[in-house]
């Protein structure tokens, strides 16, 4: 073409999660049965949706209002209720108008980096969902600018790392949190969270934070909602239904905006993508109908309990299984549905690798093998060995060589089997 029209940031929109299913589905091809541990979605896992849920939403399926347009920012009765819902924690108060709704948190993820200046950057946890670490890296058109998780302090955010990384780096506009994180299961405590806010309120940023998890956290944690510790910070929380109803396909997330009276340019930003939100007229009507009637059932705080202590007896399963194996550390998870697994030593980068008994998997697994992270070596012969199919964990923006599972599988059995022959499997490759 006689002009360029490939965005700068083209190169860095990377979703590991989503990737290895190609080559899954041609594993699946050539005969190998596919246990998926790679993406978050109970109900693909086996996960029920509670009957008096379905309840709800069928009667409003009934409605006519439910398949028209909603407004832009979102249903008003919606928003009017989950503004009240963020008054009662205490912290900061908010409106109906600091709402809006999206299709889904990767909308609201994707609005957010498109519509920050180029220049703006965000400094966002290693390792990193890829949906932020995607969205920022493309947005400014260089790679994610990232803090550490301390994999031997359970995935705490190194706030030495922070303050240094805002800093020596003007650029840094906002810094992003994930409570609870995905992929490593982390839960910030209350003074870790206070005092990124306080380098957030020493150098002038706004403060992002993904809460697609908050309702999924252990018996026994405590942390706070963004809401509660934010100040007079300007800041964004995220929010969604679809893990914890779980109700993933029905695409519908949104932000809660906090203090955007007190700073002019945060304002205008966030006018900025209402304006983005009116050109694609309004997103989901029916999931966002349904968000007061669910929350506000009182069956509702049970229906959390259980599935937070559901997947807590899960983690200890899990770490229960895999941590006698050498060569890898895990990390307990205290919320969300993941498990991360880093290897302390170091993998093979080339070389033999055990042998898989389908040859034409074999050949195709040697051919990706040749030029790929070691961990994303060790993932695609697991997939092609066993069937198991994780995510690398340098597929999270990090430099550790590991891998992430889910919490998720509801046969308890095959749940089991998966996480013994996944162990099996380390000690066999290393």
């Amino acid at each position: 073409m006689r002009r360029n029209i490939v965005h700068i940031g083209a190169g860095q929109l990377r979703y590991e999660i989503r990737e290895i299913v190609q080559t899954a589905r041609v594993f699946t091809d050539l005969g190998v049965e596919i246990i998926w541990e790679n993406i978050g979605d109970p109900v693909q896992k086996g996960e029920s949706v509670a009957t008096w849920i379905k309840e709800i939403i069928n009667t409003l399926t009934k409605e006519n209002r439910s398949y028209g347009y909603t407004d832009s920012a979102g249903n008003f009765d919606s928003r009017c209720f989950l503004a009240e819902e963020v008054n009662k924690r205490g912290g900061a108060q908010i409106g109906a108008d600091d709402i809006l709704f999206f299709n889904g948190l990767g909308d609201a993820v994707s609005t957010s980096f498109t519509h920050l200046r180029r220049e703006a950057r965000v400094l966002g946890p290693s390792p990193a969902y890829s949906t932020f670490s995607s969205g920022e890296a493309s947005h400014s058109g260089y790679e994610h600018l990232t803090y550490r998780l301390d994999p031997d302090n359970g995935w705490q955010p190194d706030l030495e790392d922070i303050r240094l990384k805002v800093k020596y780096n003007d650029s840094v506009a906002g810094i992003l949190l994930i409570n609870p994180d995905n992929p490593t299961g982390a839960v910030y405590p209350i003074p870790t969270l206070e005092a990124i806010i306080e380098v957030a309120r020493e150098n002038d940023l706004f403060v992002l934070c993904d809460e697609t998890y908050a309702n999924i956290i252990y018996p026994g944690v405590k942390t706070a909602a963004l809401s509660q510790v934010i100040g007079e910070v300007p800041g964004i929380a995220f929010r969604s239904i679809s893990k914890e109803i779980p109700w993933p396909g029905a695409r519908c997330g949104w932000m809660e905006v906090f203090n955007q009276e007190r700073d002019e340019i945060f304002r205008r930003y966030i006018t900025s993508l209402l304006d983005a939100k009116r050109l694609e007229v309004c997103s989901t009507t029916l999931p966002q109908m349904a968000v007061p009637r669910i929350f506000s059932d009182s069956r509702y705080p049970s229906h959390l309990e259980r599935r937070a202590a559901m997947f807590s007896r899960r983690a200890d399963e899990a770490v229960s299984i895999l941590s006698g194996t050498p060569g890898i550390t895990v990390q307990r998870p205290n919320g969300a549905f993941y498990l991360t697994v880093v290897f302390s030593q170091k993998l093979p980068e080339n070389g033999a690798l055990p042998p898989i008994s389908n040859k034409a998997v074999a050949a195709k697994v040697e051919e990706i093998a040749s030029s790929v992270a070691p961990d994303k070596r060790f993932v695609y012969w697991l997939l092609g060995a066993t069937g198991i199919c994780p995510v690398p964990l340098s597929g999270f923006c990090s430099r550790l060589s590991g891998f992430r599972v889910t919490l998720l599988e509801n046969d308890d059995a095959k749940r089991i089997s998966t996480y013994q022959c996944l162990a099996e499997a380390i000690r066999a490759y290393l």
